[in-house]
């Protein structure tokens, strides 16, 4: 207990979750890639929410009528310049077959619910989660007694270990399971099913799904001393130096069948609560501490809400700067596994029978979600991301064919399991064909980084032929000879011409335009990967020539007068400032097309761009939004602008517990005014992203170290992070001018090495390999062979 003390990566929290009517929201997450536990952490009354990654409800699926000719009739709209008109012509045709499909929302396990008896009341309180572990503990002192509940989700035993002590007294509990506690009608649907059972030191719940299966737990209670009875539908414990609760969980099965499996699994579980956190720690505590960072801070161990109010000052501390990125890698890690489901916007940890946005939304927030995982060391966990869309190509293909009329896959923005049908039948969604390219984006650069020629061959290859025949059909050839691609958005903005003082309070007034800046960027990235992939691998060679001359017919990106890159390429469009989103940025970030070495003038226009949004917009965006603004100013090389992004981040969308919110609800005039505020992780991992972004750039050939390190950040050390084919680990102290890294190179490496200005002269050693310096700047050409090791040390001038 005291090494869990003492490690920089506790959260510690001086209150327990307090947000009325809606308490899960503050709660502190444990989960193990399947099974999420949300702790509350109240005394007397304490609730833990169980969530199961597989277990949604509430949708439908209609099939996908033929609405090709709709496309036609768009386009000739279009060409006529009657925008407004054609903008809804895809969704109105499907909405006037009838089709109704809605997406499915995550449903609640259970609540288990303890209530322990209070003396004299509590002091001391503190909740606490050690990242490292993964366990959440909840601590006081009532009279001369201190209590503590321990709760972990084993990634290893596949259960909820849950562990009540008192110091210097004894425990005394009830425990029962009971349906989650929200005031919603979909919540009735599963009362009349619902049953309880305590039986010896066993509690069975169960509850019918609208499916006609059953989901559930199962809870066993082990004591050493103290009694044990059972009062009804609960579970006594009474006079108990401690006692230890271990939970199974089951989803899509028959009560009375999964009880009694579960039953004989926890009767012959014999590990007590130590040795399975131990055993739990091999595999979690390996994954996150796969990377390490530290910023010179000193282990102050001040709690989220004092760190918060010092951001409120206006930075954000160093501990917070370490603890978040450290937070969104816990939740990334807790939300996801290999074989399961990918981590989405409420990661494992959902407490609403239809929570806002609980869907994978593919036009900026799954994306975001897995910015980080390349970079910080987690390509293990990816999988589940190519699992998921691999499962609905059926979906997509049937999209493409009859909302398109074209071959290949149009992935809708917004999908749920099973459900790879569009369910936001509205023009800003239907009409963008995006998705599936910028998916395409992390399958190739998987492959990047880990090398898996096998994966390439039978999962990324086929998957970005699918997206490209899309567009083969999809794209058409304008009088100039360039490529159009419409209707075309830029998700999710409206040009300026066309957001009237009667449409402005429209989310979406006409977002149907042509060549999208993004989409042209996609388009481009998808065509060269492909190429780039099949001939490596010698498939599709045939294809190859065809690809090679759409890529020479995609329209070149274009400057506004203010020295911006536009948003939309067509000139009957007008660059829109006020709003979120920052598609047109795609070819800086998250692409890694213009660089400021390959075409500094264009470069220097997305710069322009970025500026553009936070100056004239800041109340315009979200905390995703925020994010986002971080990892592109990041890319851009400045890394005191991607701080302040996290500062404002900071000050308006991160409450107690650390998760980030979509909005400020509070209306303090960083972001959208939004009452709800819902609960997005995007921003989370995202500001992972962007703080490992200002430590590295890293691209199939080119790697910069420190490439925008904020003026703030004198000190600082990071272990092991990746690039495409090693691993990089430095220390930096700007007051000394000092800066040593140490490369390996997990396999071959051939690369352009960038340094950071500001550390004198480098000397660099490598054997075996070869490194060549590159005219004056600080650039090396690195070849290194598979094993071997690369050291650069600064020499102060």
């Amino acid at each position: 207990m005291t090494e869990a003390m003492n490690s920089p990566n506790r959260l510690i929290l001086k209150y327990p979750a307090s947000w009325w009517g809606n308490m899960w929201r503050e709660a502190l997450p444990s989960g193990n890639g399947k099974i999420g536990a949300a702790v509350f952490g109240g005394v007397f009354n304490e609730t833990i929410l169980i969530n199961h990654q597989e277990l949604w409800h509430a949708g439908r699926k209609d099939a996908v009528p033929d609405i090709s000719g709709a496309l036609a009739k768009t386009r000739e709209l279009m060409k006529e310049g009657r925008y407004q008109e054609a903008n809804g012509i895809i969704a109105d045709a499907l909405k006037e077959t009838g089709y109704q499909s809605r997406f499915a929302s995550p449903l609640p396990v259970a609540d288990l619910k303890l209530k322990m008896e209070t003396k004299q009341g509590f002091r001391g309180y503190r909740r606490c989660l050690n990242m490292e572990t993964g366990e959440v503990t909840v601590s006081w002192q009532d009279g001369d007694t201190t209590y503590q509940r321990a709760i972990f989700v084993s990634r290893a035993a596949d259960l909820i270990a849950y562990q009540i002590t008192a110091d210097n007294g004894l425990v005394n509990f009830a425990i029962t399971f009971d349906l989650h506690e929200q005031k919603h009608p979909y919540r009735e649907d599963y009362q009349a099913s619902l049953q309880v059972i305590a039986d010896g030191e066993y509690l069975f719940y169960a509850a019918t799904h609208q499916d006609g299966t059953d989901f559930g737990a199962v809870a066993r209670i082990i004591t050493s001393d103290g009694q044990l009875c059972h009062d009804q539908q609960q579970l006594i414990v009474k006079n108990a130096k401690q006692a230890t609760i271990l939970v199974k969980v089951f989803i899509n099965g028959q009560r009375q069948t999964d009880w009694a499996a579960l039953k004989a699994k926890l009767a012959a579980e014999s590990k007590d609560y130590h040795s399975l956190l131990a055993d739990h720690c091999q595999i979690h505590t390996a994954l996150f501490n796969s990377v390490k960072l530290s910023l010179g801070t000193e282990n102050s161990q001040r709690s989220n809400e004092e760190l918060l109010l010092a951001a409120y000052e206006g930075e954000a501390p160093l501990e917070l700067i370490e603890k978040m990125w450290a937070f969104g890698r816990y939740l990334f890690i807790s939300s996801t596994r290999p074989d399961g489901l990918p981590a989405h916007m409420y990661g494992a940890w959902v407490g609403s029978y239809r929570a806002i946005w609980s869907h994978y939304m593919a036009n900026e927030n799954v994306q975001m979600i897995y910015w980080h995982a390349l970079t910080g060391g987690l390509s293990q966990l990816l999988p589940a991301l190519f699992n998921y869309y691999e499962s609905m190509l059926d979906d997509f293909r049937t999209n493409a064919r009859n909302i398109y009329g074209c071959r290949g896959i149009f992935i809708p923005a917004g999908t749920t399991p099973g459900i790879g049908v569009p369910c936001q039948v509205v023009p800003v969604i239907v009409n963008w064909t995006g998705a599936a390219g910028w998916l395409a984006q992390h399958f190739y650069a998987y492959y990047l980084y880990t090398g898996d020629l096998d994966f390439l061959k039978d999962k990324i290859l086929p998957f970005m032929r699918e997206a490209a025949l899309f567009y083969e059909d999809f794209l058409e050839l304008n009088e100039d000879g360039y490529y159009q691609v419409y209707p075309s958005v830029s998700p999710e903005n409206s040009p300026r011409n066309f957001v009237t003082s009667e449409s402005a309070a429209l989310a979406h007034p006409m977002p149907s335009t042509i060549n999208a800046t993004m989409e042209i960027a996609i388009i481009k990235e998808l065509f060269n990967n492909l190429i780039a992939g099949s001939k490596i691998t010698g498939m599709y060679t045939e294809q190859v020539e065809k690809w090679e001359a759409i890529l020479a017919k995609i329209p070149p990106y274009q400057i506004n007068e203010e020295g911006a890159v536009r948003e939309w390429i067509y000139p009957d469009f007008q660059d829109n400032y006020n709003h979120r989103h920052l598609s047109h940025l795609y070819p800086v970030f998250p692409g890694h097309e213009v660089t400021k070495e390959t075409e500094p003038e264009l470069f220097a226009a997305f710069e322009q761009a970025v500026k553009k949004r936070l100056v004239v917009g800041l109340s315009d965006q979200t905390g995703w939004s925020l994010a986002h603004m971080a990892n592109i100013y990041a890319r851009l090389g400045d890394g005191d602008s991607a701080l302040e992004c996290l500062d404002l981040l900071a000050r308006s969308c991160i409450i107690n517990n650390f998760f980030t919110l979509h909005n400020d609800w509070r209306n303090m005039g960083i972001c959208l005014t939004m009452n709800s505020a819902p609960i997005q992780i995007d921003a989370n991992l995202g500001w992972t992203a962007a703080v490992q972004e200002m430590l590295i750039y890293s691209s199939a050939n080119l790697v910069r170290i420190l490439p925008a390190l904020p003026s703030k950040w004198n000190t600082g050390k990071v272990k092991n992070l990746h690039f495409c084919t090693g691993t990089v680990s430095f220390i930096w102290d700007k007051t000394q001018a000092n800066l040593s890294v140490e490369i390996t190179a997990m396999r071959d490496t051939n690369i352009t090495l960038g340094l950071p200005a500001g550390f004198g002269k480098y000397k660099v050693e490598c054997q075996p390999g070869q490194v060549q310096q590159l005219g004056e700047e600080n650039y090396w050409q690195v070849q290194l062979p598979a094993g071997s090791q690369m050291k650069i040390t600064s020499l102060r001038s």
